[in-house]
């Protein structure tokens, strides 16, 4: 950037800083380009890049204060918007992981009570894909879902290890879970079911 350039936008920033909407504009459409192409290669997303570029403008016009001992508005810019591209992602990441969560969760429920809260035709489709489970993970899912017995107890009883029953266990929900959600009626009825309040 040139001198000429440098003291143009630090004349902006000062005025911006003063409340000057027009010069805003102005930081608005010399960067607002560059800063979209930037955020896109960290989102993969066009609308959240957009959502993104619009929120970091907004935070420095909000905070334009400040811009009077900003040097490099561009570095600056770029930085607030990329802090701000990263919480959104990592936000994002735990709602989609607390909805996987509570999936497991309202599934898990349906396994668990199939008698006491599911009606008797999708405790039938349940049955149905218990039915498709390998024999080992089936015995070790019905010893501890229909019989109540602990992984210690199945252990014993099948003759296998803690780890092995743990492992069965593990494999056989996973099974169930994506077998039963691969059902979109039935998934859909268990989330009036169990909707959280």
């Amino acid at each position: 950037m040139s001198n000429h350039s440098t003291s143009n936008e630090k004349l902006l920033l000062l005025q911006v800083a003063e409340g000057d909407e027009k010069a805003f504009t102005q930081l608005f459409k010399m960067y607002y380009n560059q800063l979209g192409d930037f955020i896109l290669r960290i989102t993969e997303s066009q609308q959240l890049t957009q959502e993104i570029v619009q929120d970091a403008f907004l935070k420095i016009w909000i905070n334009r204060q400040s811009l009077a001992q900003v040097n490099s508005f561009k570095a600056y810019l770029f930085v607030v918007a990329k802090n701000h591209a990263f919480n959104c992602l990592k936000q994002m990441a735990r709602e989609k992981s607390r909805q996987k969560l509570w999936e497991h969760t309202v599934l898990d429920q349906a396994l668990l009570n199939t008698t006491e809260t599911v009606p008797a035709d999708r405790v039938q489709l349940i049955d149905q894909a218990v039915e498709l489970l390998p024999p080992q993970q089936k015995n070790v899912f019905l010893l501890s879902r229909k019989e109540g017995l602990s992984h210690e107890g199945i252990a014993k009883k099948l003759n296998i290890s803690h780890e092995t029953v743990k492992k069965h266990m593990v494999l056989a929900l996973r099974f169930l879970r994506n077998h039963l959600k691969a059902n979109a009626n039935f998934f859909f009825c268990l989330i009036s079911f169990f909707r959280p309040d």
